[in-house]
């Protein structure tokens, strides 16, 4: 292969430089404040709880454009950061908030109409709400698709009050990236970063589990969801769940009667594996077309140089094609030519 290959990001975070006092807009606790406490650093705060310390390129999209330009990335996939998803909050509190982080995906999306794709995020914790928002998003905002979290507070991604919410996105060919948050477990791995090194695979795997055993992929078969982080610790386990679908039936197959593994292929993955052998294992079990190349930009877990692992494996030009931008624009519906 000659040349550079087009690359598209779908795992992508951003969020606004500024972020409104939303306690005290709302009356309690547990929003996310910016502290900007040196140039091209903020600290996400918690109250008085340190989350996490973010640079400039999480909120300047020229610099974003810079970085992209130095790591060969065409086009991001822009999406917010799932602690702010609130879908601990108040239901109309969790709107407002999702409309002013959608606003400002919109907005920086027209900043560089080629550059960035939006995805919208809204408050499943009132799927009325959030289906209101999702048409929103996509008809008034022009966004591609909706991020939504691992679970829904004690909602798990099968929970009948969630597939009004799937119906509608499968008539309007809205795509669904489901990310980790809140990760099980938390308060037992207090150390070493666990809830993301063991948490985030696992939340991820819970997510998929939930929807191909409660019987998403058959009831919304158009449904086109992408999942985070390479499936998580679903793809090695397929085995274990598989025989566990076999030999407790009475268990496992109580809403769905298809084998999980029939599965393979109905939905997509982003590329973020961090491993040679893992990324070359996902992609003989899922196929090229169903693996998008994911980074995790601007955070140190995902990849820092994004596309790197695809373009070390020695690939044929069509397998890498897919893995970089193909298999994004078709989980996207979108057409390359619009971005080239």
């Amino acid at each position: 292969m000659e040349g550079k290959m087009f690359k598209v990001d779908i795992h992508t975070h951003i969020l606004p430089e500024r972020i409104p006092n939303w306690v005290e807009r709302f009356g309690y606790s547990g929003f996310i404040e910016l502290h900007h406490h040196a140039p091209c650093k903020a600290k996400m705060m918690m109250g008085e709880k340190f989350f996490r310390e973010i640079g400039h390129n999480c909120w300047d999209v020229n610099q974003r454009v810079i970085e992209s330009d130095a790591q060969g990335v065409d086009v991001q996939v822009l999406s917010t950061i799932p602690v702010l998803f609130h879908y601990w909050a108040k239901a109309q509190d969790a709107l407002d908030t999702s409309r002013f982080f959608n606003d400002h995906i919109a907005n920086s999306v027209r900043l560089h109409l080629k550059r960035f794709i939006g995805l919208g995020t809204v408050p499943l914790q009132d799927p009325q709400l959030a289906i209101r928002e999702m048409i929103r998003c996509t008809e008034e905002l022009g966004m591609a698709g909706i991020e939504i979290g691992s679970h829904i507070n004690d909602w798990n991604l099968d929970n009948e009050n969630l597939h009004e919410f799937y119906e509608e996105a499968e008539k309007r060919g809205v795509a669904l990236f489901v990310h980790p948050w809140e990760m099980m477990g938390s308060n037992k791995m207090t150390k070493y970063w666990l809830p993301w090194l063991v948490g985030m695979p696992a939340e991820t795997s819970l997510a998929i589990c939930s929807m191909i055993f409660g019987g998403i992929f058959e009831k919304f078969p158009k449904l086109r969801v992408a999942f985070a982080h390479g499936g998580g610790s679903f793809p090695a386990t397929i085995g274990r769940i598989e025989h566990g679908f076999n030999v407790r039936p009475d268990l496992v197959a109580v809403d769905n009667k298809v084998n999980p593994r029939a599965y393979l292929g109905k939905f997509y993955l982003d590329s973020l594996v961090h491993d040679p052998r893992a990324l070359h294992y996902n992609l003989e079990m899922f196929g090229a077309n169903r693996i998008a190349m994911g980074s995790d930009y601007p955070f140190p877990l995902g990849e820092l140089l994004p596309g790197k692992l695809i373009e070390s494996m020695g690939y044929d030009q069509e397998t890498v094609e897919w893995l970089l931008y193909k298999t994004a624009f078709e989980w996207l519906n979108l057409e390359i030519n619009d971005y080239k």
